[in-house]
């Protein structure tokens, strides 16, 4: 038996125990009420979800076992670990006093995820096909795990906080919604893939360490230290992407200035009627 064969199953492997932690997320939901450990421990489930998704990707391309099927498995655990699972577990959390409108809510975050790796998946596509390997320093819009960790540490940070009640249903509506937006949006977001080991990374991974120890050394709850990161990501991108769209408006404005200037000089170069008439021998006088 060649066993190297079966090195392609070690990361489908790793990629169904995603799958797995997220359908343990949503029994736990669905028989939890609004109140109650059973909502922190769905959280913790899709926690380990993220996990293991981290992990089959550097498995695969340890082992060198990369397939479609395998890519196309990830986009499917990804849909149910970090788009039902946070779905359902953020409606019992914060959106069953809207009703149906609160089912429509947890409904169009499963519905956006869905959508935003559908789109990973044509672009990335589209990238293979033009002979781009290289990762991109951006990615457009905001990527489902990172969409389903706002959602998650809301929940850990709320029952080691104050049980279930550090934000109004309200507030967990507009953070749904929003972040449904996000994802299918335009907005560009760094996907750090291009990091490199520097002298420059590793004096930011030592002063974010440092600081990470001293906050957890004055009692801060480690979950809300983690909410404060993935929120100031996720700020990090809107302002990039404004700057962005501000150069783009400044660089066009610049392009038709010089274009209308470029057009009134070949005006003022170019001869006029009468001069165009007289070379043409119109003044001339007859003898």
């Amino acid at each position: 038996m060649d066993f190297r064969k079966t090195y392609y199953i070690l990361p489908n492997l790793f990629t169904l125990s995603s799958v797995f932690c997220g359908f343990i997320s949503i029994s736990l939901s669905a028989s939890s009420g609004t109140t109650g450990s059973d909502l922190y421990q769905a959280a913790l489930a899709i926690c380990f979800g993220f996990f293991f998704d981290t992990a089959d990707g550097r498995v695969a391309r340890l082992t060198k076992t990369q397939t479609d099927l395998g890519r196309d498995l990830d986009s499917l655990a990804d849909a149910i670990t970090f788009g039902v699972a946070p779905a359902m577990m953020v409606y019992k959390f914060g959106l069953t006093s809207f009703g149906r409108l609160g089912i429509f809510f947890a409904g169009l975050f499963v519905c956006a995820g869905v959508m935003r790796l559908a789109r990973f998946n044509v672009l990335s596509r589209r990238e293979a096909a033009a002979g781009h390997h290289a990762p991109g320093k951006y990615t457009l819009g905001l990527t489902i795990p990172a969409a389903a960790s706002v959602l998650v540490l809301m929940v850990v940070v709320a029952h080691n906080v104050h049980p279930y009640r550090i934000a109004s249903d309200g507030v967990v509506a507009a953070v749904v919604l929003v972040l449904s937006y996000l994802m299918v949006s335009r907005v560009k977001f760094r996907s750090f893939k291009d990091l490199r080991l520097t002298r420059r990374t590793i004096e930011l991974a030592v002063l974010i360490a440092a600081c990470w120890i001293l906050v957890v050394m004055n009692g801060v709850d480690k979950a809300l230290i983690f909410l404060v990161l993935i929120m100031a990501y996720i700020a990090l991108g809107l302002a990039e992407t404004v700057l962005l769209m501000r150069r783009s408006f400044i660089e066009q404005r610049r392009e038709k200035a010089a274009a209308a200037d470029a057009a009134a000089a070949a005006d003022d170069d170019a001869p006029g009627d009468e001069e165009v008439l007289r070379e043409l021998g119109a003044f001339d006088e007859t003898t």
